[in-house]
Parts: structure tokens; sequence; C-alpha cells
């Protein structure tokens, strides 16, 4: 089998641009893979097309070596996006190899692990920075069946937080907990804080039973989020945003973070994704897959979650996308009330197939991305909307 051509589509999806793929072969077989990265949509279909060279006429069942093809014929590593571009053919490929084999994906990477998994919501707090609207908000996570949900109560604040905003945010988390006494609340520090406000922040929200503190502080190094772990009263959650298992590596030997957070989209791929999970189980740590992209990204983590020894719990944004986006794929997880819990593909391959006839009438939008520095940014309008104005009655 033989790979004859790479097809690349993007949707617009509000706040956010999706970028799948399609990765034809001889045989007829088609695979289907996501290569989202927020603000880079254009880009990252461009570099798919650049790398197209290296993949057409090659043997997609033979991953590992296509995936090494991509991207060591490129002398220059290309960073997330290089990753991101591969990871868009690679999981194309396992699917490939999934359906040739009349097998899901993590029938090939050893077989089942669980039968369900922990879900948490995020995307769902698109209203004012209020106590009273995050409650209401909730509210509706939980009616769907969510036992837990993550969310960002900070604001624009960067670097440092001052004692009104961090009063605000205790606030918001305060109300919470009391209306769901049981319900696991995640925070997101979109690694906007210093050191010493992110262990400030946390000790003050600490007594509030938080479930974990995600991306405490900068990006650029591992070692200030090791830092923060040895002292912070809540556990410590990271590695959305790293593109290299080495960076994961320099992680573990840090210590004191125990909840890896690989994005199978920025790592490039299933592969190194799941090597991620073999490195957080020698070091007694376990992965939560990053996923704030489309619903093939979604199929990708739980195909994971299935297998994954050491896998924690997954994030689910699709619930909170807008209603049409349902109809995208022929699949989604099914979510379970009385646990939280999301069911896990059983399909061939990745389980799911592209209805392109509504890629076509969602079509690339320049103005959807997240900006969190932008005041308003919870409602995830995408860039520069204004929420509508009630009307005054």
């Amino acid at each position: 089998m033989k790979i004859t051509r790479i097809e690349t589509f993007t949707v617009g999806a509000g706040w956010k641009n999706w970028l799948f793929v399609h990765v034809h072969t001889d045989s007829g077989l088609i695979g289907l893979g996501e290569g989202t990265l927020n603000g880079f949509i254009k880009t990252t279909e461009a570099a798919v097309h650049e790398l197209g060279h290296l993949a057409i006429g090659q043997d997609p069942t033979q991953i590992s070596r296509l995936a090494k093809r991509m991207m060591d014929s490129v002398s220059l590593d290309g960073g997330h996006i290089h990753r991101t571009a591969v990871a868009a053919i690679e999981v194309a490929c396992w699917d490939i190899l999934g359906q040739s084999l009349n097998a899901p994906i993590w029938q090939l990477l050893g077989g089942r692990q669980r039968d369900t998994v922990l879900g948490y919501a995020n995307g769902w707090y698109r209203t004012e920075r209020t106590p009273a609207h995050f409650v209401r908000a909730a509210e509706a996570v939980v009616a769907k069946g969510f036992h837990a949900l993550k969310v960002d109560p900070f604001g624009t604040a960067q670097g440092f937080i001052d004692e009104e905003n961090l009063q605000l945010s205790y606030d918001i988390l305060a109300a919470l907990r009391k209306k769901f006494p049981k319900l696991e609340i995640l925070i997101d520090v979109h690694a906007r804080f210093t050191e010493a406000d992110a262990l400030r922040a946390a000790r003050k929200l600490a007594p509030l039973g938080l479930y974990w503190w995600e991306e405490p502080t900068t990006r650029e190094r591992e070692q200030p989020a090791n830092a923060v772990a040895a002292q912070c009263p809540i556990r410590v959650a990271t590695g959305e945003m790293y593109d290299t298992i080495g960076q994961f590596y320099t992680l573990a030997a840090g210590g004191n973070v125990n909840i890896f957070q690989p994005e199978p989209m920025s790592l490039g791929g299933i592969g190194p994704t799941f090597a991620v999970a073999n490195l957080a189980l020698a070091h007694g740590s376990y992965i939560a897959p990053h996923q704030s992209g489309g619903p093939v990204a979604t199929a990708v983590c739980l195909q994971l979650a299935t297998c994954v020894p050491n896998f924690l719990i997954q994030e689910h944004f699709d619930p909170f996308n807008d209603p049409w986006t349902r109809d995208l794929v022929d699949w989604a997880p099914t979510l379970d009330k009385s646990n939280g819990h999301l069911s896990l593909p059983t399909a061939p391959g990745l389980g799911l197939k592209l209805n392109l006839d509504v890629v076509k009438a969602h079509p690339y939008d320049p103005k959807a991305y997240l900006n969190v520095h932008t005041e308003g940014w919870e409602k995830r309008l995408g860039a520069d909307r204004k929420p509508a104005k009630s009307k005054k009655k």
C-alpha cells in the first residue's frame, strides 16, 4: 500500500479554526487526522503540504518510519508547527493501519485497559466573570452529566495578580464549591503567573478542595513548574505546550509534578504521546492529555485512554462547541451521567469519518482564535468579536 495524495480541510468553528487531513492510498483506504494549532491553521496547513512529498509514495502502515522521515528529512526543527503537521499525517496513517487490519488503534497499541474514562468539561463558562454567572453556567455542565470541570477564573491577570482580582477568583470558585460540594474543580492558570504569585494564589484557593493547578507559571522552561510543585498545596499538572518527549523527561527529572499533559498534535502524534505515557509510568506519574481542538483530536485522546494504563482523566470541549460541530463526524463519545465517564471508540482505525458537507458549510475564519489576554476571552467569541447586546425590555 502506498500514499497517493494528502488533502487538507480548514473549518471555522466559532472561537477557533480546526485543520483536518485526509491521507489517500492506492488501496482506496483514506486515513483521517487533525492538525489544529490555535492561531496557526493556515500555516500548519501549508506545512502539511510542504511535507507531503516525503509521505507520498511511502507505505502508510510503516508509521514510525514515515514519521521519522518527515522529521529528519528537514534539517532544521520546525517546532510546534512541524510536529503538528507530522501529527496530522501520522494519526491518519494509524487510522489507515487500523482499517486495514479491521482493528481500533488501541488494539494495535496493546489492547484495552478500561471501558470508559473520566472526562472533564472545558469551554463551558462563556459568560460574565461573576460568581453568579459561573454557577449558572456550571449548572448546565452538571446537568449534562459531568462530574468534573476546568476553569480559569483569573481574567486577564498576567505575571502578578492584584488582591481584588484574586478575591474575585476566590469568590467564583467558592460559589462553585458551595453549589457543587462533590464536583471536581480543575484550575487552569494558562502559564501566566510568576512562581511567587502562582504559589500565592494556590495557597489562597487550596482550602476550596481543588483537583489540580495547571500550567502555574512560564512555558519558557520546565524547571519553574517543578519549583512551584515542590511547595504548592494543590497537585500541579503541566505539559500541554511541550513539543518534544525530552521536555517531559526534564519535567520528570525535576520531580514534584505527577500529572503530565501531552498534547498529541503538538508532540507529533500518537507514537510520541504513547512514549510520554511510558515515561510517566516509569516516573510513577499519570497522563491527562490536553485537547482543545476538534472531534478528531478527541478521538485520538480516547484511543490512548483505552490502552494507556496510567491515564488519569480526559479534557472534553466538544459538548460546548457550536451545535453544528456534532455533525462534523459520525462518532462522538457519550457521557454517563452516573459517573461522568466518556465512552471509548470501538470501530476500526480511529473510529470516525469526516462529513465533507459540514466542512464546506463552515469555512476558515481569520478571526477565529483564542487570546486569553483580551478582556472577556472567557466568552470564546474569537478575536475582535463583541458579545451581542441584549435588548432592553
